[in-house]
């Protein structure tokens, strides 16, 4: 059982993993062994609150198919194992970055002293402009 949050455990019977070939440098190594990891996990299996399964599938993007299957590549190391725990690392995070809600933005005022610096600084640059013109500066 995988632990996401207080509330949401993946059994994992529910993970599917797949060793494909891992694809870009590695010589030999590449062409022989499987090492890249597949990760699938069918987000219906799994109860997620509506509002988490809508950040999930934000978050995912490419990564979610049209039928709600997560499908996660890891090729990052050359042994099956690191890329196995790998490819899990990146689901849990997935996830718990989904289960968390997104903290409401608060918006606030510009106080009166940036107000008065903004100001100065316009005024400044208005009397730098003000001084490049024919016919002086008057005061």
């Amino acid at each position: 059982m995988l632990r996401i949050a207080r509330d949401l455990t993946i059994d994992e019977n529910d993970l599917e993993i797949s060793f494909v070939r891992a694809s870009g440098p590695g010589g030999q190594n590449v062409n022989k062994l499987s090492t890249a990891a597949q990760l699938r996990l069918d987000t219906r299996r799994i109860s997620l609150p509506a509002d988490a399964q809508a950040r999930l599938s934000r978050l995912a993007g490419q990564r979610i198919t049209k039928d709600g299957v997560i499908v996660i590549h890891a090729q990052r190391f050359r042994t099956q194992e690191r890329n196995r725990t790998d490819a899990i690392d990146r689901l849990v995070g997935l996830l718990r970055e989904a289960m968390t809600p997104p903290v409401p933005r608060r918006p606030t005022k510009p106080t009166f002293g940036s107000k008065q610096r903004r100001l100065e600084g316009k005024k400044r640059r208005s009397d730098v402009k003000a001084k490049r013109r024919p016919g002086g500066f008057e005061d």
